[in-house]
């Protein structure tokens, strides 16, 4: 897999961390705005990527990238994937995937005409804890509550509260507690269990933007609660309650750095650390390159229909709480 990667925030340079540990994982080129040219320069030359691009269209025509990362605003992600596929190169887009599950919708429909793979880089389906709380799921029974609760005061929301507005608080940038870490959870949940049969989301409004919420899924024979927050902390921590026993994550659900197993008939728990002590993101990226590299069709869509879900629930869940952004009023009208 040879990558050209734009954007040159947190992200890219948690990626940066750990790829040259995934040896299939050719870092080709690097791609910001002019603005930034002194930033990737310094990353380029940091991590052994060959060139730099202040231009996107000419990164996208560079013969030796098959694969373009995509670590920009939530709000870009939509436009650059739409771009990278119609340039003929395969796409892995951060989190979230879209805006809404129109654009999401379109991709997919895109990548498949183009014969073409789009992948949305979540570390949550790729943990080899998460893996392997979905097979151990049915030794708990019948599943009656989970609870997931991702919270945790963000560095910017004292200068929100002051009037600077971020992107991970800014409704123009399809920003928001649901987008920003309830995502992981609802990632959780479709990974594990699906698509819900309703979904209700109420959230805390400031400004627009929901800066923390609650967010209700009701399966048909359990009921599940996402709780994320941007403007306050709790104990990170999830649950999955059965009526033979339960497991529970005492960290994020985008890292699952380990997880036990308590069941009814047993005084002990039984502790499980499979992820390798690797960063959270290795795994995904090291299943990216047997992806591409192998054209694994039947994975990408198993993959796809797990974003177009999580991109549905998102979607209703705003609506729900009235958190309308640019992206969904351009879809409504088109």
């Amino acid at each position: 897999m040879k990558v050209g990667i734009l954007g040159a925030g947190m992200i890219v340079q948690d990626l940066l961390s750990f790829a040259a540990e995934v040896s299939d994982m050719e870092l080709q080129a690097i791609c910001a705005t002019p603005a930034e040219k002194v930033i990737i320069q310094k990353l380029a030359e940091e991590n052994g990527i060959k060139k730099c691009f202040t231009n996107y269209d000419q990164m996208l025509k560079d013969p030796d990238i098959d694969t373009i990362y995509i670590g920009v605003p939530n709000h870009l992600h939509y436009t650059f994937t739409k771009r990278s596929l119609l340039a003929d190169k395969h796409v892995i887009c951060e989190k979230p995937f879209t805006s809404n599950d129109i654009e999401a919708v379109e991709l997919a429909e895109l990548a498949k005409e183009r014969g073409l793979i789009v992948l949305e880089a979540v570390s949550t389906r790729f943990l080899p804890n998460v893996l392997k709380i979905k097979e151990l799921l049915p030794t708990l029974g019948e599943i009656k509550i989970v609870s997931a609760n991702y919270s945790q005061y963000s560095s910017r929301y004292d200068a929100f509260k002051q009037g600077v507005v971020q992107p991970a608080f800014d409704p123009e940038k399809s920003g928001g507690a649901l987008m920003d870490l309830n995502i992981y959870n609802i990632n959780l949940m479709v990974t594990l269990f699906g698509l819900p049969d309703k979904v209700n989301y109420q959230a805390n409004i400031q400004k627009g933007i929901d800066t923390s919420g609650i967010l209700d899924l009701d399966y048909e024979k359990f009921k599940a609660v996402c709780i994320a927050a941007k403007d306050c902390k709790a104990p990170i921590v999830t649950s999955i309650q059965g009526d033979r026993g339960c497991i529970v994550i005492e960290d994020s659900a985008n890292v699952v750095a380990k997880f036990k197993v308590l069941m009814n008939d047993s005084l002990g728990e039984k502790v499980y650390e499979l992820n390798q002590d690797k960063h959270r993101m290795y795994h995904e990226f090291v299943s990216f390159c047997d992806i591409i590299d192998h054209h694994k069709v039947n994975e990408v869509e198993k993959l796809m229909n797990i974003s177009l879900d999580t991109m549905k629930i998102q979607t209703q869940a705003r609506r729900t709480a009235n958190v309308i952004f640019p992206a969904d009023v351009s879809v409504s009208k088109g």
